[in-house]
């Protein structure tokens, strides 16, 4: 039981870092830089990892016919980026991507482009990636993946606890600012600045990997962010001031 659990992480671990090299050189080539994409901070995108298991668990008894796994995959993978899109929006009270300038679109959570990209995707995990994981991790003994397994989940499961704290801190800030415009008070601006400094200033800052990661979370959020750095720079003049005197 836990050999076989050790051995299914593994390659959901596997999956999940390679799925982070494709996004990072989609986006490297998109942004002209190299950005830290996904929602951890570790080298992984979890999304790719589950999609994989997924599609060799329900596709590798349809490995003889290409068009099956081609279909079968691209739908598979495209209701699980939806699913997965819906869950973070209602958690964190943000989009995390958006698809709505390109074509055949559903709701901008998922596109077309991305949908026959997830097919071809599958073609290559059945065909071309799985046999050289398979070969590569059965030449380890079952203990030695055990081991592995269990410390890469520590990593793993310690880097989802904190990106979730940071995520979750962004989310609230957002939606106190989103409360706070909607306020009467707002049109009175000074006592609306020492709103925002007392019930957002007090919140950790969000790093500037998840923002670049993720660069549609400040587009649409553009009026919360503006509030937020706007309080940054007040508490920043504050700090000078009282260091001076």
């Amino acid at each position: 039981m836990i050999e076989n659990l050790a051995y299914c992480f593994l390659i959901f671990f596997i999956y999940s870092s390679v799925g982070y090299v494709c996004e990072i050189f989609c986006s490297s080539i998109y942004q002209r830089k190299i950005v830290n994409r996904g929602f951890l901070c570790g080298p992984y995108c979890p999304i790719y990892g589950v999609g994989s298991l997924f599609i060799l668990y329900t596709l590798l008894r349809f490995k003889d016919d290409p068009v099956v796994v081609f279909i079968l995959g691209a739908l598979i993978t495209s209701a699980l980026e939806y699913f997965t899109s819906f869950i973070l929006e209602k958690i964190f009270h943000n989009k995390w991507w958006d698809y709505s300038t390109h074509h055949c679109n559903i709701n901008g959570r998922i596109c077309l482009q991305n949908t026959i990209l997830f097919g071809l995707g599958s073609l290559l995990i059945i065909y071309l990636v799985q046999p050289i994981i398979v070969k590569i991790l059965n030449q380890v003994s079952p203990m030695t993946r055990i081991i592995v397994a269990i410390i890469f989940f520590i990593i793993f499961l310690i880097d989802c606890i904190y990106s979730f704290i940071v995520a979750y801190n962004l989310r609230n800030r957002i939606i106190i600012c989103e409360e706070l415009k909607q306020q009467k008070i707002a049109k009175i601006p000074g006592m609306l600045e020492q709103l925002i400094r007392e019930r957002v200033s007090n919140f950790k800052l969000y790093p500037k990997r998840l923002l670049e990661a993720f660069p549609n979370l400040k587009k649409a959020n553009y009026k919360e962010f503006k509030l937020m750095r706007k309080v940054r720079e007040k508490n920043k003049k504050v700090k000078k001031g009282k260091k001076h005197k």
